[in-house]
């Protein structure tokens, strides 16, 4: 997967004095919202900064949209400006683990056109277990000139995912099975799925051991699926989605799209049908 780092190949990086490469901490809690900064500020890669999952890499919440709806680009684009991030820049990414938030960023860079982005191959788990340094220091940065625009091509809305599940599209159901079948809830007043989307846990492109699945594992996964139909990918907010839009990429599908608001802003229209299990509610 040409989107991956090793802990070493980074390590080397850093090492070697290659300074036009931005480190970007994206830990973060879905049910402790203020745990990812607090770990940073704890402890993170040498020259690290932190990205938020909902100050920086989200939108202001409304009533349709979702919970983690896109930030707003032209705003998103300063703060990358303000990191140090233009086009020149190699960006990496990292989690704690191979986790969905890396996912969302390296998202987010793609759709504004930058090509420079890895994410950390076991994240900062893994730095630390390698026994690398970590450290509480805060990175002085120097602000760059990054002129992009986002494209709106690698994404639909709503009424976009209700006429293309009457073609030949494919929409995908990032989140865990017993979410996806309704037996189990515990974000959104209502459960289950959106009526025709097949379920890919974002999980299941991990091994056993939270590697990311690579080469004939990960053509396999996905082998159930057209390379040459359009495959929209949804979660519930737009976030683990991001992990199943880099596997698909890496397993060579061409037509990938997000669905930004998920299934958090389907169930904000009250018209939208909802499937529990295998049946219609």
């Amino acid at each position: 997967m040409t989107n991956l780092i090793s802990v070493e190949r980074l390590k080397r990086r850093l090492e070697n004095g290659q300074n036009n490469t931005v480190v970007v901490d994206v830990r973060f809690k879905l049910d402790d919202e203020d745990a990812g900064r607090k770990m940073y500020l704890e402890g993170h890669l040498p020259g690290a900064v932190y990205l938020d999952l909902n100050r920086d890499l989200s939108g202001k919440v409304e009533k349709h949209g979702g919970t983690h709806p896109l930030p707003d680009f032209p705003t998103f684009i300063k703060k990358l400006e303000n990191i140090g991030i233009n086009h020149e820049t190699t960006v990496v990414i990292y989690d704690e683990g191979n986790d969905m938030f890396a996912a969302r960023l390296w998202w987010l860079l793609e759709a504004i056109g930058h090509e420079r982005v890895y994410i950390l191959e076991g994240g900062f788990k893994q730095w630390v277990e390698d026994g690398n340094e970590i450290t509480s220091d805060i990175p002085k940065l120097e602000p760059k000139k990054f002129h992009a625009q986002f494209n709106e091509d690698k994404i639909v809305d709503m009424k976009t995912v209700r006429e293309k599940l009457e073609t030949n599209a494919v929409l995908i159901d990032s989140r865990a099975e017993n979410r996806y079948l309704g037996d189990f809830e515990p974000f959104y007043s209502k459960a289950g799925h959106i009526p025709g989307a097949k379920n890919f846990p974002w999980q299941a492109v991990l091994t056993e051991d939270g590697r990311w699945l690579k080469g004939e594992e990960l053509q396999e996964h996905f082998s159930s699926l057209d390379k040459e139909e359009e495959v929209i990918v949804s979660c519930g907010s737009g976030v683990s989605a991001c992990v199943n839009i880099l596997a698909l990429k890496a397993a060579g599908f061409k037509q990938v799209r997000l669905y930004p608001g998920s299934f958090s802003d389907w169930i904000s229209y009250d018209e939208n049908e909802i499937e529990i299990g295998e049946g219609e509610l």
